[in-house]
């Protein structure tokens, strides 16, 4: 098996200019995600995360663009491409996963017939083939009777079942990388679990990198192997997720932890992180989290953040906790 991981995000930038300036949502970003392997993207909303995704499969709404930093599929850069050749790899080599099953399907069309476009678009099948690949989706993702709901329009499933068949659009035609955009926020927390569950199987039995994006660390502490914390479009913390969340390293995190109702067990309200995050137009002159941050000392305030690169390769953060999240946030 090759060392080459399957993504690879390097010093990655994505701007968007503005009358009033430069806006950065993803200012140097850098991560990998190897085959097999769930890296969790988390952070509040505006950190950053979905921007990252859509940045690496090429769906950026102009003006927003990639501006500097590289983004390697198994190696090659695909930063760069456009038209056709894009869209030849977005579905082919890599599938995407959104928070809402209904904008991803087309309501005039069966999910059988979605499914067999997507296989006849991306892999050199017949037409009879390509509607068996799409009944054994369906079967592999646990649509009950596959092969007679093939027939069904989306508003004729569940949201669970609908979201089961983006999951069997984005893995149909085979693909390398799997980008999922908070793929469980619009379920019950029972439809969740089974959703996390399945695409943690899939992962593992197909070899699938995937990226899964959300707000929800539940979920992450479920699902992911590594986690990724952004705020304000930069990484605060990227590690093992068992190692971040049980002994997370920047403050930020450990709010994020503290704040979660296991950690706010016997309190009469959950522990909050103070303030907002700030808009991208306004980040303070020091580290982004400093205004909100109990440990900011002077050069928190003074001194941009520093990068993963140059701390402990962990937190990106001048002053590290190295004590347990919830210890941090009891003292």
């Amino acid at each position: 098996m090759s060392d080459t991981p399957v993504l690879s995000v390097r010093d990655l930038v994505v701007e968007i200019p503005t009358r009033h300036g430069i806006l950065r949502p993803v200012d140097h970003v850098s991560y990998d995600i190897a085959a097999g392997e769930i890296l969790g993207v988390v952070g509040e909303s505006g950190a950053g995360k979905s921007m990252t995704g859509n940045a690496v499969i090429g769906l950026l709404d102009p003006p927003a663009r990639i501006t500097s930093g590289e983004v390697l599929l198994s190696g090659q850069p695909v930063q760069s491409l456009r038209g056709d050749a894009l869209r030849r790899l977005r579905g082919k080599r890599m599938g995407m996963i959104f928070q809402d099953p209904l904008t991803s399907l087309n309501p005039l069309l069966t999910v059988g017939d979605q499914l067999a476009e997507t296989i006849i678009e991306h892999l050199d099948v017949s037409q009879s083939e390509a509607r068996r690949r799409a009944v054994a989706a369906l079967d592999e993702v646990g649509i009950p009777a596959a092969s007679q709901r093939m027939g069904s329009y989306p508003h004729e499933f569940s949201g669970g079942m609908r979201q089961r068949v983006v999951i069997a659009l984005a893995l149909c035609a085979e693909p390398d990388l799997v980008i999922a955009d908070e793929p469980t926020t619009a379920l019950d927390v029972s439809v969740q679990a089974q959703i996390i569950v399945l695409l943690k199987r899939l992962c593992r039995e197909r070899g699938v990198a995937v990226m899964l994006v959300t707000h929800d660390m539940g979920v992450i502490a479920e699902a992911a192997d590594r986690v990724a914390v952004m705020y304000a479009g930069r990484l605060a913390e990227l590690g093992p997720v068992r190692e971040v969340l049980g002994r997370a390293r920047h403050p930020y995190t450990a709010g994020l932890m503290a704040s979660t109702p296991l950690a706010s067990q016997g309190r009469a309200r959950l522990r909050q992180i103070p303030g907002a995050m700030p808009r991208l137009g306004n980040l303070p002159p020091g580290c982004a989290f400093s205004p909100r941050c109990e440990r900011a000392q002077a050069q928190c305030r003074e001194e941009p953040g520093p990068t993963l690169e140059r701390c402990d390769g962990r937190a990106a953060c001048w002053f590290p906790l190295n004590t347990d999240a919830t210890e941090e946030a009891e003292a």
